[in-house]
């Protein structure tokens, strides 16, 4: 099969709309670093350019300064090299991406520089980086709250048994406040879903639909991780001892507006009615629970807490200052 070949003419159009296609702009440069001939050049240096321009006339003094100093080495050596520049472009910032190698024979050697806009991918790097960095940073604080977490239950348990049932449970809270925040890409979790979370294990269908009340504000990684835990050893409480274990609804958990040291703040409140005022509890004076909900809760969230145990009734504030969430919604 045989065909016209192709002129000078049209092997050029063809190259030019291949790197169009590509988005690769190709300088060329002789010894003297004088630019003689470029091609598809985005519209902020074909503007620019002009035979003979230098690579400050294009790039802006500072660059120039930084790609004259590599290209005469490259020049001197033979060795490839790569340089990155940034500018901007109406007021954007735009990264692009230089492959200089050396042409020509002996005595006539010149330059040819690849460019290619990297903006996009080295912002996709930028923002992986800082995930993975973030990654990093949670893994090793949730790996601090669970080796918190086995110590203490240790402490409190006097059989491997009971050890294993508290532990995995406190696990498995951790867990539930983790996947909202994994599925909120990091940035935390509304309370009303968090506390949803933490109550489905335990909540009895007969008893209607779950008891929160009031801003559905959005929390911190930090903070909502801390009061899962917190509702978990309430909760917990409440279905082995107290009310949700006899099947009633005698339970408030509120979120209203409160100040701390003169910063705004939310308050949420647990208000529990016990059944049998002699009821026993798990909060007694050295207990894990009592722990978490007077010291560890509030410290982590830099708030306060308190816990009022009186006959037939369990009353726990904890209030959170504005650095740990933003309101959303009232309901």
């Amino acid at each position: 099969m045989s065909g016209m070949p192709f002129t000078v003419e049209g092997k050029a159009a063809m190259m030019e709309r291949a790197l169009g296609s590509a988005g690769i702009s190709i300088l060329c440069q002789d010894a003297r670093l004088s630019i003689f001939y470029a091609e598809n050049l985005p519209q902020h240096f074909a503007a620019l350019f002009a035979p003979g321009s230098s690579d400050a006339v294009l790039f802006g003094d500072a660059h120039g300064r930084y790609l004259t100093a590599l290209k005469h080495k490259v020049l001197e050596t033979g060795i490839p090299n790569n340089a990155e520049v940034e500018i901007d472009v109406d007021g954007e910032r735009r990264t692009y991406e230089l492959k200089i190698q050396r042409t020509g024979e002996r005595g006539a050697h010149g330059l040819l520089s690849v460019m290619a806009e990297v903006t996009e991918s080295r912002h996709r790097e930028k923002v992986l980086k800082s995930l993975l960095r973030e990654l990093s940073h949670r893994s090793k604080n949730l790996l601090a709250i669970i080796q918190g977490i086995a110590t203490q239950t240790a402490r409190n348990t006097l059989s491997l048994d009971s050890f294993l049932l508290k532990f995995r449970g406190r696990l498995q809270s951790l867990s539930n406040s983790q996947d909202l925040i994994t599925d909120s890409s990091w940035r935390g979790a509304y309370l009303f879903e968090l506390a949803e979370k933490q109550f489905a294990p335990y909540w009895p269908e007969t008893a209607g639909s779950m008891p929160i009340y009031g801003i559905n504000a959005h929390l911190t990684p930090n903070a909502a991780v801390h009061l899962g835990l917190a509702l978990h050893e309430l909760i917990v409480n409440s279905a082995s001892f107290g009310a949700i274990s006899g099947g009633a609804a005698s339970i408030t958990l509120n979120c209203r507006e409160a100040m701390i040291n003169d910063r705004k703040a939310i308050e949420v409140a647990w208000a529990e009615v016990l059944h049998d005022q002699a009821e026993v509890h798990e909060f007694s004076d050295n207990s894990f629970g009592r722990t978490v909900l007077e010291r560890v809760v509030p410290s982590s969230v830099n708030g306060k807490a308190e816990l009022n145990l009186v006959p037939g009734r369990i009353e726990y504030r904890l209030t959170i200052p504005e650095t740990e969430f933003e309101i959303f919604k009232r309901v």
